[in-house]
């Protein structure tokens, strides 16, 4: 779930082919006990209250995690592989052990003989994920010939965009594989080519899946309702979004301040941008100024909006335009995973805007971001997890949209495609989906200098009633300071709120 930016394109993609470039969401292997490129889904239409409104302690992560790390993990999986590797080849093959890496750098050429014709002939009785592993491991190990084997005669008749959850996955990792093993670098993108979506389509397509998943009502309406009890009794409130996107958000939030006691507080929002929402809405900031000026103006709600017509990591303290007698909030809805760290970069935007926001004094930050690890993972762990929580992430939409749907098709190929092609296809500045479990968030925003603000029932409450409205296997995981919205038994995404320390 994340939204794209205005850093080096991301990668989109044909449901047919070979993908191209747009704008464009960290493992030790982890995978979360419990079983969105935040994409800006919004809803043109506001409601009264916010669950109706339809538009760790542990470092490591999640409160109940399991481990697969690269220090740990290997004979498992290796094992798998191997198993893997004899169904396709045979016993007596002397294929390279899968896990294998090759030393130095050097690119392995091939060092068996692969009948595909036969392993073709086995495509029915074969699992498409350890296929899938298999050829990721392959392109890790440097095995070009491997790798483009199980691409193009293996893998190439396994997946379908319209097919199950796993199938529509695994073509969208298919084609991350490709672009890794033909481009490197800067190449990557210019590598994949797609058309992009009229601005009506794609706003169309964000809407499909903000109705369809509650990931991001998750993210509003747990952010509003602590919004309205945080500022309960300020009368000038200002809001930092540090991604705006089309504004809905805001809409509901003032509308619940009708309701407050006394009359509605001053309401000041500053909107900051990105890229794939200024397409979709087919214009800049003013747009979402005006929108919620008028929205604002019906609820009698006094109101100014103040825009910065950046990306996040390129905001300053003197963008933000932050006035005495304010009450300070500032929002982190699927952004922060975009800005580079200090793997990327030595600025280290991630950190450099905690600080910044510190500097402001807020009275309350809100986070919410995927609960996934894929910043700083090496290639193949990276994969595995991408594989994982994407898997959770279809199987979720699946339940809410035909799978013979051309709009469900295109959804998935605008809003959700580009995110696993750049996590699989791309290094360095060029990948700008890396995101990061609690754990790491909560260790940023303490060396920041802010500590975790207690949950109130309102909130839990809120989400609850929120996930009345979906598939029954949403469900909700608390600890004091974090909500864990989980797929299933596999965590998905978290909120959680701070003030200064």
């Amino acid at each position: 779930m994340g939204t794209s930016q205005e850093q080096p394109n991301s990668a989109c993609i044909n449901s047919s082919s070979n993908g191209s470039s747009s704008q464009g969401t960290n493992v030790s292997y982890e995978s979360s006990n419990m079983k969105k490129q935040f994409y800006t889904l919004e809803s043109s239409q506001a409601s009264t209250d916010f669950t109706a409104f339809d538009s760790d302690n542990n470092m490591n992560g999640s409160p109940i995690c399991v481990y697969y790390s690269a220090d740990n993990n290997s004979f498992e999986l290796k094992q798998k592989l191997k198993e893997l590797e004899i169904t396709l080849l045979g016993p007596e093959s002397d294929i390279v052990d899968s896990c294998q890496s090759f030393s130095n750098g050097n690119r392995h050429k091939g060092g068996s003989q692969h009948n595909w014709s036969e392993i073709v002939e086995m495509i029915p009785n074969l699992d498409l994920k350890e296929v899938l592993i298999t050829c990721a491991q392959a392109v890790s190990d440097g095995d070009i010939e491997s790798a483009s084997g199980y691409m193009n005669n293996v893998l190439g008749k396994m997946v379908s965009v319209s097919g199950d959850p796993i199938q529509r996955l695994s073509a969208y990792m298919l084609e991350g594989l490709r672009a890794r093993l033909e481009s490197s670098g800067s190449v990557i993108y210019k590598a994949l080519k797609c058309d992009e979506p009229t601005s009506n389509e794609l706003m169309n397509y964000m809407q499909i899946l903000y109705h369809a998943c509650p990931y991001f009502k998750f993210a509003y309406i747990s952010s509003n309702v602590f919004i309205c009890e945080a500022l309960q009794n300020e009368s000038r409130i200002h809001i930092i979004d540090f991604q705006i996107a089309q504004g809905t958000q805001w809409l509901s939030l003032l509308q619940a301040l009708t309701r407050r006691p006394g009359g509605p507080p001053f309401v000041r929002v500053t909107g900051i941008d990105d890229s794939q929402s200024f397409h979709a809405r087919g214009g800049g900031l003013h747009i979402v100024g005006k929108k919620l000026a008028d929205y604002a103006k019906t609820c009698g709600v006094p109101f100014e909006f103040h825009s910065v017509a950046m990306f996040g990591s390129d905001v300053q303290l003197e963008d933000l335009a932050v006035q005495n007698g304010e009450a300070l909030a500032v929002n982190f809805p699927f952004a922060l995973h975009h800005m580079p760290d200090e793997s990327v970069s030595t600025e280290n935007h991630r950190d450099r805007l905690l600080r910044l926001v510190r500097i402001l004094s807020p009275k309350v930050v809100l986070l919410v971001e995927q609960e996934s690890n894929t910043n700083t993972s090496p290639f193949f762990q990276r994969f595995v997890e991408t594989l994982d929580y994407y898997t959770a992430m279809f199987e979720s939409i699946d339940v809410a949209l035909p799978r013979d749907d051309k709009k469900r098709i295109s959804t998935e190929q605008h809003c959700v495609a580009r995110d696993i092609v750049n996590i699989i296809a791309c290094e360095g500045d060029e990948r700008v989906e890396r995101h990061e479990l609690f754990g790491k968030w909560r260790a940023r925003f303490s060396l920041a200098g802010f500590v975790p603000l207690p949950l109130s029932p309102s909130v839990i409450d809120s989400i609850r009633n929120l996930l009345k409205h979906f598939n029954e296997n949403y469900r909700i995981e608390e600890t004091d300071v974090a909500i864990y919205l989980a797929w299933k038994s596999r965590f998905m995404c978290t909120f959680s709120a701070w003030r200064c320390s």
